[in-house]
């Protein structure tokens, strides 16, 4: 098995990163590092000299039941816990000898991944820890911990809603907050891996305690899961916190990053560093990795940080042994990298390269900007500004990126000919952590906006994107109309600016009565959500696009829907607009900010009035 490792690769899956082997009579050490290197590890007092093996894995065995003991690897005199650690010290700093069998909360091994037939069926949130139950209006009693989603206010307000997905922002172990100072309640997104394989600290109640932040990740899990709502991790393989104290670098110097031709590090993701995920112990780790997050955690997707860093090739590779394990797991990304990566741009997992990834799916970017404006200038708008020009972008956007007739590539904003070869590659959304939230970009973007007209536009953005066919996806908080001060880039932003203020549910209470009646509209209607590029084909017909005013049909009882022919249309005009439509007897269900599936209203005829900067959905 050993003497496969270095010319493996994933394909290869005999081998596993199992750096720490636990038993009660004996803890196996191995580590991949230089093959003239001088390697040792230190368990507890004891250092132990490690033995190479056939290509750089080196191996050490420590007698008798090490359970509790902190360890560290030594290359040439540079200490790490390893690059695959499964418990650490507080802040990471030595890794843990643990039985991982007694992390497991009561009832883990009946625990069931909820069923979810097509992605197309996900309704994902996503959420950071901190935000989601830090402020006192939350109620929560566990704030800013994994422990606040096992409690009843949190499991009811996200069953309520709808979402049946949540995208945790990174939650392994990283290096911004010190664990040892939480009362000064520093705060961070998490994009500074450390230790990948372990929760981090901060977010459990005891980060003292290796095992309490195991088991604490572990009740979340079990109880979302209860709940009929899976959990995504965002996982961010793509750079770590530095390179010079980074766990690859003190066990494998140069290994695992890219350098451009001058020697210099590669800075694809605007970080300073850029893994290489084409060097096969990468492409390894990170298969490894999520398969243990899978396994170990019962996690049931991965959000990929800046993919377009990673090769094609390690992408497709995840994906065909994560399909072995459960083909249901969701697996999406940035379709894109912060800087220019030191790898052919044809082989990297790019938004534009989505087709030849196998169910693979990734960010829109251009249904986002179609409807809010351009990443580039907070200050320009879109469709929601009543500016016309991003309706072909949006009408992309509502077929999930893939090829149509009746839409003219030539004029969507960033991508000018299809980049899915189904719908439920394509995540569709309007905001999430790491811009502005829809709220605040709205205000930036037309100054001086009234709290009436706000909420108009925010309920316009979500319907266009809960009725796309791509998989729709919202930003936490989005549902109480949450602002962040107008803050662009939050990562370090404190509390007051990053937490939810749970008031606002009773201060807008018919932004919440949308949403959820939104999400159900589409869980209630298989039309919405036809997961197959040649049914959106055939069923799914665009009425004659004016500006700021894009409508389309899904006809004959798309998805074997119980409603024969739904009309939805969206104006982003201050006006009213008359548009025409096929003739018929209508029964309207979503108007003027208002979804009723039981009917608000009909329509008779072959011409209906959409409110200004609303939806309209109705159906015969």
């Amino acid at each position: 098995m050993i003497a496969m490792i270095v010319a493996c690769t994933p394909k290869d899956t005999t081998f596993h990163f199992d750096e720490m082997t636990y038993s009660p009579s004996e803890t196996v050490f191995k580590l991949f590092a230089p093959a003239d290197a001088k390697c040792f590890v230190v368990v507890g007092n004891d250092t132990l000299s490690m033995t190479l093996g056939t290509d750089s894995i080196w191996t050490a065995t420590a007698e008798g039941d090490q359970k509790g003991k902190a360890y560290e690897f030594l290359v040439n005199g540079v200490a790490s816990p390893g690059v695959f650690a499964k418990a650490v010290t507080i802040n990471g700093g030595k890794g843990v000898v643990i039985n991982l069998k007694e992390t497991n909360p009561e009832g883990w091994e009946a625990d069931k991944r909820p069923v979810v037939a097509s992605p197309a069926d996900l309704v994902i949130y996503e959420m950071h820890h901190r935000d989601f139950s830090i402020d006192a209006s939350s109620g929560l009693e566990h704030k800013g911990k994994f422990l606040a989603l096992t409690e009843e206010k949190a499991i009811n307000h996200l069953k309520n809603l709808g979402v049946n997905a949540i995208h945790i922002l990174p939650s392994y172990d990283f290096g911004s907050v010190d664990e040892t100072k939480l009362d000064e309640n520093k705060y961070n997104w998490g994009y500074d891996p450390v230790n990948y394989n372990v929760p981090d600290g901060s977010y459990s109640t005891n980060p003292e305690d290796p095992a309490c932040r195991i088991k604490e990740f572990k009740q979340m899990v079990q109880a979302l899961h209860k709940a009929g709502i899976r959990v995504i991790l965002d996982v961010v393989y793509n750079h770590t916190y530095d390179i010079e104290h980074s766990n690859f670098q003190r066990t494998y110097p140069d290994y695992y990053y890219r350098k451009a031709a001058d020697g210099t590090y590669s800075n694809g993701s605007g970080c300073g560093n850029e893994t290489a995920s084409n060097q096969p112990m990468m492409r390894l780790f990170m298969l490894e990795s999520m398969k243990y997050w899978i396994q170990e955690y019962h996690i049931d997707g991965f959000r990929v940080d800046l993919m377009g860093c990673h090769d094609i090739e390690t992408m497709n590779l995840i994906r065909d042994e994560v399909n072995k394990i459960d083909p249901t797991i969701f697996i999406y990304g940035e379709g894109w990298s912060a800087g220019q990566c030191a790898y052919p741009q044809e082989k990297l997992a790019m938004k534009a390269h989505a087709q030849q990834l196998n169910g693979i799916a990734a960010f829109s970017d251009d249904m986002r900007d179609a409807l809010r404006g351009p990443f580039n200038d907070d200050t320009k708008g879109a469709f929601l500004a009543g500016l016309a020009g991003e309706e072909e972008s949006l009408k992309f956007g509502l077929v999930g990126a893939i090829s149509h007739p009746q839409v003219d590539m030539t004029k969507v904003n960033y991508s000018k000919e299809p980049w899915t070869n189904e719908p439920t590659q394509q995540i569709s959304y309007v905001s999430c952590h790491d811009d502005m939230c829809l709220v605040d970009r709205l205000k930036t973007e037309l100054p001086g906006i009234s709290t009436d007209e706000l909420i108009r536009l925010d309920l316009l953005a979500q319907t266009a994107v809960f009725t796309s066919q791509g998989v729709p996806f919202m930003l936490s908080g989005e549902e109480m109309l949450r602002d962040k001060k107008g803050v662009h880039n939050s990562f370090e932003s404190p509390d007051s600016v990053n937490r939810l203020d749970w008031t606002n549910l009773e201060r807008y209470p018919q932004v919440f009565q949308y949403y959820k009646q939104l999400i159900q509209l589409r869980k209630n209607h298989p039309a919405f959500r036809l997961g197959n590029a040649e049914l959106v084909r055939k069923h799914l017909e665009f009425l004659p696009t004016e500006p700021c005013l894009v409508g389309f049909v899904l006809k004959d009882n798309a998805g074997n829907d119980a409603w024969k022919n739904i009309i939805v249309i969206f104006n982003g005009n201050r006006e009213p607009q008359t548009i025409s439509i096929p003739s018929g007897n209508y029964t309207v269900v979503c108007c003027d900010g208002q979804i009723d599936e039981n009917g608000l209203g009909e329509v008779h005829g072959d011409k209906v009035v959409v409110d200004p900067q609303a939806a309209l959905i109705l159906h015969d």
